[in-house]
């Protein structure tokens, strides 16, 4: 039986992350905050994450989240993300639940903010890595991104998952007789 991506279901956009890495389009995000928590909205698929900067703890280990356990607090003018509790459907290829990210958002001008990431995975890599993207803004709205609208591929693909379970029942069957 054939997986099909988180992507493809509409359930994540790849340059959500986390870490948020740019894609062929919609790369675009909001960042608001509020007293407690700082919310990442993505252009692609509208996905939002909800960081809290209010001193809590990481959920308990067996609690996993498509984007992961995040939570942040603020060294100087950077916000420090730090998230755990991944499931082993990761968008890092290679990695899986013990993925440990840390990512830095901080403002270098205006019109820029420098995304900065580490990832730390020993079950899938030998050592920690990082990258970074600058993040620019820009002039104008995010779109709606209207994932399943038009998506005559799926139906195909579940009617051909139905009528390949149909088939290995009629031939379990046929064999015991």
């Amino acid at each position: 039986m054939t997986r099909r991506l988180l992507r493809e279901r509409c359930i994540l956009g790849e340059n959500m992350g986390p870490p948020m890495l740019p894609t062929i389009y919609n790369n675009n995000f909001q960042i608001f905050q509020n007293a407690g928590t700082v919310a990442i909205f993505s252009e692609m698929i509208h996905d939002f994450r909800m960081v809290p900067i209010n001193g809590g703890p990481h959920l308990p280990p067996g609690v996993r989240q498509w984007l992961g356990d995040a939570r942040g607090h603020w060294e100087g003018s950077t916000l420090v993300v730090d998230t755990t509790n991944f499931t082993a459907q990761n968008p890092i290829h290679g990695s899986d639940e013990n993925m440990h990210l840390v990512e830095r958002f901080k403002r270098v001008r205006p019109d820029m903010i420098l995304y900065r990431f580490t990832v730390e995975d020993p079950t899938a890599f030998t050592q920690p890595w990082s990258a970074e993207v600058p993040l620019t803004s820009a002039k104008g709205p995010i779109y709606e991104y209207a994932c399943h609208e038009g998506n005559y591929g799926m139906a195909g693909l579940l009617s051909g998952a139905r009528a390949e379970e149909k088939k290995a029942v009629e031939a379990a069957t046929k064999g015991s007789k």
